[in-house]
Order: C-alpha cells, then structure tokens, then sequence
C-alpha cells in the first residue's frame, strides 16, 4: 500500500487558521475547507522547524523511510503507489472558455463541467486529514519576472518538496499579500488532493482564464507539485501571452570562456532527454585547463522577458531539481551526483542492504537489495528503480550553481537550443537563419518518447519547443506569440538545433555526449559572436568537422558523416511531414511559419 494513503489521515504538527492578511485568499482557502471538509488547517511559513515537524511526522508513518546517514544525511526515501509513477497526458485537461482556446494539442473540457467533476471528488475528501496551505514564489522573491501561487493540498508530502521546489512560506506569502491589494491575479489558485490514489478517479484539470489548477487522485511529482508543470508551464505559459513574455521548458545554462565572458544559453528537450546533464555540465578536462567553466542556472524551466536594451532576459522560476534519477552517474553527471548526497527525497528507487538509494545507471559498485516498489530485487520482475525514478533537491547544492539563479532581472540570452532523440536524420547541431526559422525548428522538433510519461517509450512524435504536454493554450496562438517577439528593436538570441543521440548503422550513439557537449556550445557562442565557420544548406547552417574543437575525441567516418551531414532526400520527407503537422492545426496557424516550411521544402526539392 502505498504509504500516502495512511499519512493523509494524519494531524498537522502544528494547526494554525490565521490566515492571511489578503481577504481574497482568505475567502477563497475559506471555501474549500468547507467543500473538503479537514479536521485541521495549517498554514505553511516554510520554517526549519516546520519542516522537521512534517518529516517526523513522515517518517513515523512510513511515508517517508530514512536514508543511510552516512553516505546520504538528511535524506529520505518515497514509494509511490505503483499506479502513481508518472504525468497522466491523458487525464489532463485545459479547461477555456472556448475549445478551440485549447487547441488540438490540449484535451479540453468546459469549464463549469471540469468544476462539477473536480468538486465532486473533492466534496469531503480530507475529512479527518489536514488541510495545508502552501503560500510559495517562483522565481526569486523580488523579481518582477516572478510570479506568486497557493497550493492547498492533503499531502505533507507535497509540503516537502514544495519547501525544496520553490520560494515557499512567509516570504512568498508576504509579497502576495502586497501584490493582492492591487491586482485580482496575484496568485494562481492550486487545488490538491491525494483523494483514494484510484487510476479512475485522478484528473488534472487547469483553468489558465482563471489562473487556477485542480489535481485529484495522484501523489507524483508533475500531478501534485502543482508549483512545478501545471503552474509553471500550463498557466504561465497563459499568462506570459497576455503580458507579453515566454514561459518554456527550458534549461538556463552559463558558459563562461577563459576570457572570464558569460553567455547564457536557453535550451529546450523532453522530459529524459538530458536537460539535467546539460544544466550541470562539467567541461572536458583540456577545457578545464583553457579555464572554461560551466554555471547552472536552472535544469528544467526558463521564464524570458524583452528587457529595454531588446534581449530577452530569463529567470528560473524553481528553486530546487526535479530529476530522473535512472542513469545519472558518475560519467553522465557527476555534479547532479554531488548534489543529492545530502538532504534530498528520494522518490521510487532501490535500496542497498545499507540503505543507500540505488538505480540503473549509477554504476557505484553497490548492488540492489530491494526495489522500488519494497520487495527483494529480482532483475527477473524488472528493474530496481522505476524508469521515472526522481530525486527532489535544492539548487543551491550543486557544485555548479550559479549566484545568476537570484538575480531579479534574469540572465540576458545569448542562444535558443531545441533538442530531441532522433536516432536517425538529424545532425549533430545545426544554425536557423533567423528568428522565423528558428520558431519553426523549434514547432517541428519530434523526439522518441521515454518513461517519464504513460504510454510507449520510444515513439517519435512531434513535440513543438519540449512544450507538447506544457502548453496551456493552442500551439498555433502559442508559434504567433513567438514571432512576435521579432519586432522594432528587438535584439533576439540565435536559435540552433542539436541531437546528441544520433546513431551508426550498429545501434551506437555516434557523438559522446555529456561533458563534450561544451564543444558545441563553444562552436554556438562562436556563430553568436560571429567568428565561427558554418556551410548553408537548406535546412540550416551546419558545422563542418573542422569548426569544432574535436581534440580528443575518436569519430569513424561514419559518424562524422552523419552528425555533420545533410541528408536531401530524407529531409524532403521530413518537411513533407512538418507541413502535415502544421495543417493539422488548422486556420489559426500563422501564415509566416507555413510561408518558412514551404520555402525550406522548395529549396529541398531543388
């Protein structure tokens, strides 16, 4: 069983119904206690204490089972329900006014029927629970990019990892208060339980008009940290439309020369698809000896504003990691692996005898004892860790962590990056040749699917900007709010494409990946500043072999043919399959990225 289902049933360490200052959200966490009924109400103020309180609480209950403190102190350990193991694209809505709002790329329901449905699960539903109230900031506390929310929610669980997820407590509440006095929309309204844990009986319905978010049914990471995908990506993404700036699920990355110059590098891929590796990255060592260093602002989403000079300026709006446990080692991330040796959750892995946390791909000698779901480790009954296996973290531990992540006007963006798993095609990197065709790179990126959500992993679907299960609104309104920002005086980054996961004829991954990405980017950095070499081809700009620092590093033929090659005939079929994409989207689509694929696939046809 999984343990939420006990620990939901008990008392909050301490109960505080003071509330808050601003009678709005007083009002309104007012009336869904009385629509779910708690035996108490806690509001979090994000303390030390608090939170030692709910750990204890936690821990005595199974919820949360300790983890060897001394390899891994002030950690813990969390098994799902095995019913309970990703995002749920499919019991996920966007709820507007009008379907077509939604788009074809939403599942849509209307929304005074999306409120019956929620509110009838929700009738009740914490009876004999407590009720916590999660005031929290994404982004930093005093950045006007920042954007305020209040998760209420039956799960100490969730109260955890929103502490480590976010600017949680007092201090976010504080400016909500302050911001509510004079705007209506000063925090998005997040509404959770953990309900029954029943398949059937699990919805996650948004309502970007209204900046509110329902969850029912689910205890995992994207369902329930509502701070996380739903607000951050879902409603935002709403949001930033209307106020004129972008919500995206991107990295933000720091790449300092030995110059001691910085370009900050935004870069876009599905979930498992190395965002993470990438955020952390550590250089190879002949670059460590020129002096390049590597600064993590964020790992996983980017929130851009024009700033007067005409760059777009980013934030992260987290304050801690989210990340796929399974295949982060040594080799692929060893600053992910410094940074989870202390105080972190761990969320559906195995366990060694001694009872440090072990998963697929860690290759630190230690063997399984016991797997995710509690049982002795069997490889013959699957892996220890379950493929989604997360850990949740503070930024602030990584040895790359940039001071950047808390300035309150962001970082300005040198490049855009889009990214997927693409076996076959795609080249190592290649250039757009302005901001129309980089949106366009960005509106046909396709990646072969993988575990982090339900369904059939290796599938290649097209997921526009890593944005297909985040995008709150209709993509086609989402590719016209892009090219838009192509204005009078707009200074925009250079957008590039990069696939680090093209294969040879054996099966192989071509390109090394991990810490020899830097080599990419420095070739990046290199066309922004306007001294690196590139060949024009119809589909981009490409680097040759030679204009990468390739020093070190053993390709075959066969792979410096195909990362640095331009395959004619299968990129025809390709655009073909792009313009059947955007049709799909019907009238709405913009014209200007219809006019680029046709344009792109005439040169093809040359």
């Amino acid at each position: 069983m999984n343990a939420l289902s006990s620990e939901a049933s008990k008392p909050a360490p301490s109960t505080s119904v003071a509330g808050s200052r601003l009678a709005a959200l007083n009002a309104w966490v007012a009336e869904v206690a009385g629509l779910t009924t708690p035996a108490a109400v806690h509001w979090c103020d994000g303390s030390d204490e608090e939170n030692a309180a709910l750990v204890a609480q936690m821990q005595a209950d199974g919820t949360l089972l300790p983890l060897n403190p001394a390899t891994h102190p002030g950690s813990w350990l969390h098994r799902s329900d095995p019913d309970d193991v990703a995002r749920v694209e499919h019991l996920t809505f966007v709820c507007t006014s009008r379907e077509e709002d939604a788009g074809p790329n939403n599942h849509w329901l209307a929304p005074a029927e999306a409120h019956a449905r929620m509110d009838a699960l929700f009738k009740g539903c914490m009876t004999g629970r407590t009720m916590y109230v999660i005031p929290y900031c994404m982004g930093p506390i005093d950045s006007p990019l920042s954007r305020c929310g209040v998760e209420i929610t039956d799960s100490p669980y969730v109260v955890a990892n929103m502490r480590l997820m976010t600017r949680m407590g007092a201090p976010a509440l504080a400016r909500i208060e302050r911001e509510g006095v004079e705007r209506a929309d000063a925090f998005v309204k997040g509404l959770h339980s953990i309900g029954e844990l029943d398949p059937a009986r699990r919805f996650i319905m948004h309502f970007p008009e209204e900046l509110a978010i329902k969850s029912y049914g689910s205890g995992y990471g994207g369902n329930a940290l509502l701070g996380k995908k739903c607000h951050a990506l879902r409603i935002a993404s709403y949001q930033a439309r209307h106020e004129g700036w972008l919500a995206e699920h991107m990295l933000i990355v720091g790449i300092e020369n030995p110059s001691g110059e910085t370009h900050y590098v935004a870069a876009a891929f599905p979930s498992a698809c190395g965002k993470t590796n990438l955020a952390m990255l550590i250089p190879p060592e002949g670059y460590q000896r020129e002096g390049w260093k590597v600064w993590t602002v964020g790992d996983d989403i980017c929130w851009m504003r024009p700033g007067a000079d005409g760059r777009l300026y980013a934030i992260n709006p987290e304050a801690g990691y989210f990340g796929v446990a399974p295949g982060t080692s040594a080799k692929s991330n060893p600053n992910a692996l410094a940074t989870i040796n202390a105080n972190a959750i761990f969320t559906n892995v195995g366990l060694t005898a001694d009872n440090q946390p072990w998963w697929e791909g860690l290759d630190n000698g230690e063997r399984p004892a016991t797997d995710w779901r509690g049982n002795p480790y069997d490889p013959d009954k699957g892996p220890a860790a379950h493929p989604n296996a997360r850990f949740t973290v503070s930024a602030k531990q990584c040895p790359s962590w940039s001071p950047m992540a808390e300035d309150p006007q962001g970082v300005p963006i040198s490049a855009i990056v889009f990214g997927g798993r693409r076996a076959s095609l795609v080249p190592l990197v290649f250039e757009a040749r302005d901001w129309t065709h980089g949106v366009l790179v960005g509106a046909a990126m396709g990646s072969e699917t993988t575990a982090a959500a339900t369904g059939a992993v290796g599938v290649m679907r097209r997921d526009p900007m890593a944005m297909k299960p985040f995008c709150g609104y209709n993509f086609a309104d989402y590719f016209s709010h892009w090219l838009s920002f192509d204005g009078a005086g707009a200074a925009l980054p250079k957008v590039f494409h990069v696939n680090w996961f093209r294969k040879g004829d054996d099966g192989r991954f071509l390109w090394p990946g991990f810490g020899d990405n830097l080599r990419v980017l420095e070739w990046m950095i290199g066309r922004v500043k306007g001294d690196a070499g590139a060949v024009e081809t119809p589909i981009g700009h490409l680097p040759t072999p030679a204009d990468l620092n390739l020093d070190g590093v053993a390709l075959t033929d066969e792979a410096r043919g195909k990362l640095f090659g331009f395959e004619r005939s299968g990129w025809q079929a390709e655009f073909a399959s792009i313009g059947e994409y955007l049709d799909g989207y019907g009238p709405r689509m913009p014209q200007a990225l219809k006019d680029e694929q046709s344009r792109i696939a005439a040169l093809l046809a040359d």
